[in-house]
């Protein structure tokens, strides 16, 4: 039997927290000089690895100086997080979506461009670390779209790509799914819009975590 496997992206998704990665772009920025960037074009980066980022905000900077960023970040964030900085809340329906999928026999796992670390200090704080049996993270992978945190999540799970579903709010998460050839369920209370969600491949967008189940069944059942 091929397990069923729905796999979240974290930041957007499962939890807003678009004002601590804000806070910390602009500050890591502000360290070296530069003008930060602005909070829209952070927000639209959201999900894809701290390389990646610093590649994208900051494309006239060299090589040297967009390490220095990435490691500006992750200093910053983590003193924010020890100074009780960090708020990630989870949006709301989110954990009763988990327990209904759960509850329903999908295996559940997060693919993000979080660090593990990250993820296991947002996931543990709202108890829930331990109902996702697959995590994969920035830490061990190549960035989004990139197909290969989903590969090695439905390796991990034993699930295939057909019964896999891809939960992401950015085109990168939707990109992502159809590079591993699986179903791509857009959320339309993140990061990227409904249409460059669809753009991106999505088969379908929902408004919010309880609509969710409704259209995991259908991902699976052929209609």
């Amino acid at each position: 039997m091929v397990n069923r496997l729905a796999v979240f992206d974290c930041d957007g998704t499962l939890v807003d927290s678009q004002a601590a990665i804000c806070r910390a772009m602009d500050e890591c920025f502000s360290c070296h000089g530069l003008t930060p960037p602005h909070r829209q074009a952070t927000r639209r980066i959201v999900g894809l690895s701290l390389p990646q980022i610093m590649r994208t905000l900051a494309p006239a900077a060299d090589p040297d100086l967009q390490a220095a960023l990435v490691d500006a970040y992750r200093v910053t964030f983590q003193r924010h997080r020890a100074e009780g900085l960090v708020e990630e809340p989870l949006f709301d329906g989110i954990a009763e979506t988990v327990d209904r999928l759960e509850n329903a026999g999908w295996l559940l796992g997060v693919a993000t461009g979080k660090s593990d670390r990250g993820l296991r200090l947002c996931l543990e704080r709202h108890r829930l670390h331990a109902r996702f049996m697959t995590l994969q993270t920035a830490d061990r992978h190549p960035s989004k779209p990139h197909p290969a945190m989903l590969q090695a999540a439905m390796a991990e799970a034993g699930a295939a790509p057909e019964t896999t579903v891809m939960i992401g709010d950015t085109s990168f998460d939707m990109m992502m799914a159809a590079a591993a050839g699986a179903h791509a369920l857009g959320v339309g209370w993140g990061y990227h819009s409904t249409d460059e969600l669809r753009s991106a491949g999505a088969h379908g967008v929902v408004e919010s975590p309880q609509d969710l189940t409704v259209w995991m069944e259908r991902f699976t059942d052929g209609r």
